[in-house]
């Protein structure tokens, strides 16, 4: 019927475009042959009655529209479907010209559909051509196994057989997979004198001949092997010899050819009766044909190439071979090159597409040097889909263009055509090219018969890091072990690597059956491919080997040496050197400092208190009633409350309880064990009231005791806690059984438990001796797992709160909601202190309260009318991904957040763009004005150094509240090196990085150079030192780091102003003055704070942030729901956690290699892939990348799937 319908068009002077069958939505390439459907203009499709029947349909019992198609009209042209024509009825006169006659699709590498357009005259040539080179007569039987609708089966089976009048038996693709010996047994059967096979079809037959005596092969003159041109044909053809000489077949009878979709049939072998030369086989050295070169070689070897001719050019045409790349300059007779027909019998051009045409279609070729170009006896009509060679000065080789045929060769003795691969299937490795049937050759012969299927190989390359890597993809039997896979595996590179030098960079094995199919048989490698770099392989065993492929990074940073003797000169620039450098350059040193405190009006009483005790007890008295804290619980309902008087009385009794049942003295160390609340800011009091130093500890979690008491128990010890202040539900929970199995419970101090303690009231409140003295110790874990407790002063705590109170125009009749945790740096203060200084009502929600309701804080927020809010990145994140698709419904529920003037986050970090803009899109339907969200910055040294308030009231009519926080783009590959390199918006490797708010009142910040610690120019990348009033005073302790901590609270400029004393943060950053001007009408000095330098990991010379890597990855794939990285003896460990099915896993392997390698020049060492949740993160949000790798190290995380790349 097929045959029905392509002369059916071609009468009707239609363009038939012949397709597959699409069985399923789903089909390989199915939507670019849609495509290609669309831009031909087809509306119609013909079809047969049982075809019809298999096609999907819709409910309406129509067929469904596929993917990427055109709307289609399904016409069935089965004989009762269709009415006979009349009787005086005959087809229109045609003139066999330029006019198409077909278009044939083809399928490129990158797995986009094009049409190959086939003129008339192109196909009465090649029918004429393929006549005379077989030696067709009328009558004949041909035996066609391959596809009739396209390609050698095609021209063979529909085209030159009817212009013959042979007979053709026809063996479909089902029936062989059935019943491989079909096409033999039609051979024997019919007698045919020809047979159009491919190598696969020959091998089948082998398998399945044992047994079979009564077959005969000897009618059979010509057995055309249409995939001729394949590495492993010439085994195809030896074996299948080898077997079936004895049941008649001849030895000249094989006649592999050479085809392409563009030059239709390049070569064919003849019989010696229609005169052809007697075949021959190359042996070629693999080494020389990867550089372009034939080598002859010697069969003994395994690293050579047996190929077999092809035969001659086809009748009419001519052939040359040009240079692979560039201009198409004539290769010389040992190179390989791209072979090149010009013959009327070609394709005349891509559909649609004139530009490539013309590069592919009319090639003019240049003479190069020793060059041939075989032509065959006969000439014929120039062709017209041309490329043209030329000479090495310009000159055209001949007038006539040629055709490229995508096929790589060259010409050998007797004028025969030697293939010994494809362009589609060349991989270019540095400077040398590979071919992927050779590859699939070298894995074929490592046993793959016990561990994978034998035809299910792909071999395509990716691009990662501006080389082609080689990727192997194999379905594994089911029966085959995963240690046997990785033991075959590991064979197939050896093989691989010793038989091509060449590296592969990825063995994926994946389940039976899951990679795509070509529509008759085979694999469709561009679809494998697509999936492969879209993470959808999903593969069951990967391998990497990164390390030994990629030979391209970039060279490592090399540091200057020391000077071996004290005579030979330094060759680091000095501090000095720097200064002078950057007046020479017009740059001014990079410092900025916030407002100064004596020159701003502060009309508040709380001033001229030198203690945060004395205020309390002020405002107590003056104002017993006025509110300062509300505590609301996950349904959103108040749990208490506290005015001034009322928390001036609850700390009254704990001090009474620590004097009295403690029996503590002045200056003794206090622990507060609370959940947050308005008992722990009691607490805190409580313990100033007394003269005790208040140390706050976040409380271990019920459910995981094992983990979180052990911390607490750490920080009581290490802060030499005399006694833990605590809830009645906390103290059980100390001294419990399951307390006793994570630490020795026996060693606690005094525990006294607050909430019966009777209402008792202290003789009088301790006045310290000095506004020196230690008010309370600030105790916290850093990401890099250093738990480190910092002394504040009672004159360092009245600057903190009075330069938040500034900076923010925090007034008694103010509200703010707070949502973060009040156990450490500006959490903390913003909870327990502030409220009290500056006298306004704080709304506390407990960051652990939105586990059970995200839109708490918002609520809050819109119930309060808060014009100022705090929070941190991980209530951010937790309302971002958790009120995504609820805001309409909290619209409904009355939340309006149009009152809020400033959100700030909370945080030690560099600014997280991507989320506070998020949060910022998201929230707008619920009126968050679009500047509200701002960073802030503290670290250990000074918890507050930049905060960004929104306009507000008197001072936002002075404008003295400064401009708008701004964003620069950074050259990500400067920052490695310490440098900064600004650079446009969407530049390559461009990073952008916010202001990290404003610096505060009374604040000075320099930045300094991490080796030499001289002061650096603006825009310079160094270290970020801050000097002011609340800098806190030092390290009570630093757990297992004391040593290397002992400047950060004292450290002096090597050059410069080398009298202030400055602390440092362990930051890296840099100041930038911008155009903007601040309040006193001075250029706003803005900073920008890049990472932490502990952080920091030192790979290949090179500083690299972890938060940039992990950006990367996380970029990666769509289930990559977290990230972290860290260095593992000199490997760089990525573990990422998976948001998805499980057999998603192992495709993020290859995807984070691909990433890090590309953005980042390094090679991971080992992926590890987690469920969600592994990766630890404290209550601000961060990553604690180091109790991570400790994890990693002890085998604790559980992994999915770990990789190690080679």
């Amino acid at each position: 019927m097929f045959m029905v319908a392509f002369y059916g068009c071609l009468l009707a002077e239609l363009v038939p475009v012949p397709i597959e069958v699409p069985l399923t939505r789903k089909d390989a390439g199915s939507q670019q042959v849609g495509f290609l459907l669309g831009s031909c203009g087809v509306t119609l499709a013909l079809t047969t009655d049982a075809c019809q029947k298999g096609l999907p349909k819709s409910q309406t019992g129509e067929v469904v529209t596929f993917k990427g198609w055109p709307p289609l009209a399904w016409l069935v042209i089965d004989g009762k479907h269709l009415a006979k024509p009349p009787k005086d009825w005959l087809p229109l006169a045609q003139d066999t010209g330029a006019g198409t006659a077909y278009i044939e699709y083809k399928t490129s590498k990158e797995g986009s559909t094009v049409g190959v357009t086939v003129s008339h005259t192109s196909l009465l040539a090649q029918c004429r051509a393929l006549t005379q080179a077989c030696g067709y007569s009328e009558a004949e039987t041909l035996t066609n196994v391959l596809d009739f609708k396209r390609d050698a089966g095609l021209w063979h089976g529909v085209l030159t057989s009817v212009m013959n009048r042979m007979h053709v038996v026809s063996i479909p693709y089902a029936l062989m997979k059935a019943n491989p010996l079909s096409w033999i047994q039609k051979v024997c059967s019919y007698k045919a004198r020809a047979a159009l096979v491919k190598s696969r079809d020959m091998h089948w037959s082998l398998l399945a001949q044992r047994g079979q005596r009564d077959v005969s092969l000897s009618s059979l003159r010509m057995l055309i092997v249409a995939d001729g041109a394949n590495p492993w044909s010439i085994s195809s053809c030896d074996a299948f010899l080898n077997v079936f000489q004895s049941r008649g077949l001849r030895p000249e009878a094989i006649c592999p050819c050479a085809s392409s979709p563009e030059a239709l049939t390049v070569a064919i072998r003849r019989p010696p009766d229609l005169g052809g030369p007697p075949p021959r086989k190359a042996v070629l050295s693999m080494h020389g044909l990867s550089y372009g070169v034939v080598r002859v070689d010697t069969e003994e070897k395994l690293s050579v190439l047996t190929v077999q001719d092809v035969g001659q050019v086809m009748p009419g045409a001519s052939v040359c071979v040009v240079k692979v790349e560039g201009t198409p300059y004539l290769c010389k007779t040992d190179e390989v090159g791209e072979i090149c027909v010009s013959s009327s019998a070609t394709g005349t051009a891509y559909y649609g597409l004139p530009g490539i045409t013309k590069s592919v279609f009319e090639l003019c070729v240049m003479e190069g040097g020793g060059s041939h170009l075989p032509t065959s006896p006969q000439p014929d009509v120039s062709c017209s889909v041309q490329t043209v060679p030329v000479t090495v000065g310009g000159a055209p080789v001949s007038e006539r263009p040629f055709t490229r045929t995508g096929l790589l060769g060259f010409i050998g003795p007797d004028n025969l055509v030697f293939v010994v691969g494809k362009l589609d299937g060349l991989m270019v490795v540095g400077v040398r090219r590979h071919n992927a049937d050779d590859v699939v050759a070298t894995a074929l012969a490592v046993e793959p018969m016990k561990f994978v299927y034998r035809g299910r190989i792909a071999v395509f390359s990716v691009t990662v890091l501006h080389d082609d890597r080689i990727v192997l993809v194999a379905e594994q039997r089911p029966d085959a072990s995963e240690e046997d896979s990785f033991q075959w595996m590991s064979r197939v590179l050896q093989a691989i690597d010793s038989i091509h030098q060449v590296g592969v960079y990825c063995l994926a094995l994946v389940p039976a059956n899951t990679l795509p199919k070509a529509p008759l048989g085979g694999i469709h490698i561009s679809e494998t491919r697509q999936r492969f770099l879209g993470g959808t392989l999903h593969p069951c065993n990967v391998l990497m080997c990164p390390h030994t492929c990629v030979t391209n990074l970039p060279r490592p940073r090399q540091k200057q040496p020391a000077p071996a003797s004290p005579w030979e000169p330094l060759l680091e620039v000095g501090p000095a050197s720097m200064i002078v450098g950057n007046l020479v350059a017009g740059k001014r040193i990079a410092q900025a400092s916030g407002r100064e405190l004596a020159h701003l009006e502060d009309s508040d009483q709380a001033r001229k208190f030198l203690f945060l005790a004395d205020v309390l007890q002020w405002r107590a008295h003056t104002t017993p009633d006025h509110p300062l804290f509300v505590l609301l619980n996950a349904k959103g309902t108040v749990t208490s409350t506290a005015t001034c008087v009322q928390l001036h009385k609850r700390a009254e009794r704990v001090a009474a309880a620590l004097l009295e049942k403690g029996r503590l003295d002045a200056g003794d160390h206090v622990a507060l064990v609370y959940p947050p609340g308005v008992d722990l800011i009691a607490a805190f009091y409580g313990c100033l009231y007394c003269g005790c130093v208040p140390v706050t500890v976040r409380p271990p979690h019920p459910q995981n005791l094992g983990t979180t008491l052990p911390t607490v128990k750490m920080i009581v010890e290490v802060s030499k806690s005399a006694c833990v202040l605590t809830t009645q539900a906390i103290t059980r929970l100390l001294k419990s059984k399951e307390a006793a199995a994570a630490v020795d419970i026996k060693t606690w101090p005094t525990i006294l438990d607050t909430d019966d303690i009777p209402k008792k009231k202290v003789a009088s409140v301790f006045r310290p001796p000095s506004p020196d003295v230690l008010a309370y110790l600030d105790f916290s874990v850093s990401t890099t797992g250093i738990l480190a407790g910092v002394k504040m002063s009672h004159a360092a705590t009245s600057a903190l709160c009075r330069s938040i109170k500034l900076q923010c125009e925090l007034y008694p009749s103010r509200q703010i909601a707070i949502c973060l945790d009040p156990y450490c740096g500006l959490g903390f203060a913003l909870w327990c202190l502030c409220s009290v200084y500056s006298g306004h009502q704080s709304v506390l929600v407990p960051p652990l309260e939105l586990e059970s309701n995200v839109s708490l804080w918002l609520s809050a927020v819109s119930q309060y009318k808060a014009r100022v809010t705090f929070c941190s990145y991980s209530v951010m994140e937790m309302c971002t991904k958790g009120l995504g698709a609820q805001t309409g419904a909290l619209r409904m529920k009355g939340v309006n957040l149009s009152c809020v003037r400033t959100c700030m986050v909370v945080a030690e970090e560099r600014p997280r763009i991507a989320l506070t803009q998020s949060f910022s899109k998201l929230f707008k339907d619920l009126g968050l004005p679009a500047r509200a969200v701002s960073t802030t910055f503290g670290c250990r040294v000074n918890v507050a150094i930049c905060l960004q308030p929104n306009r507000l009231g008197k001072l936002a009519e002075q404008g003295t509240a400064g401009p708008d926080p701004t964003t620069v783009y950074v050259d990500m590959r400067a920052l490695r090196h310490d440098r900064v390199r600004l650079v446009e918006r969407g530049s390559p490797h461009s990073l952008p990085l916010m202001e990290s708010g404003k610096i505060l009142p009374g604040v000075k910040v320099v930045i300094a150079h991490t080796e030499t610690k001289g002061p650096l120019g603006d825009s310079h990348l160094g270290e970020i030192w801050v000097s002011s009033p609340h800098n806190a005073t030092g390290y009570y302790t630093v757990y297992g780091e004391e040593a290397l901590h002992v400047d950060h609270f004292s450290a002096r400029l090597s050059f410069g102003d080398t009298q202030t004393v400055w602390a440092r943060t362990g930051y890296l950053g840099f100041l930038r003055r911008t155009e903007l001007t601040d309040a006193s009408g001075e250029r706003h000095d803005a900073l920008y704070v890049v990472g932490s330098l502990d952080e920091t990991l030192e790979l290949r010379g090179m500083r690299y942030h972890p938060i940039d890597i992990e950006t990367s990855v996380i970029r990666a794939h769509r289930s990559i729901a977290e990230c972290a990285v860290f260095t593992w003896t000199n490997l760089l460990v990525v573990v990422v956690e998976l948001d998805g099915l499980e057999q998603d896993a192992l495709d993020l392997v290859a995807l984070v290699t691909n990433a890090v390698l590309e953005e980042h020049f390094l090679v991971v060492g080992v992926v590890v892939i987690v469920d969600p949740g592994v990766i630890p993160i404290n209550s601000r949000g961060e990553k604690q990348r180091m109790h991570l790798r400790d994890g990693f190290l002890a085998d604790q995380l559980d992994p999915v799937y770990v990789a190690y790349n080679m």
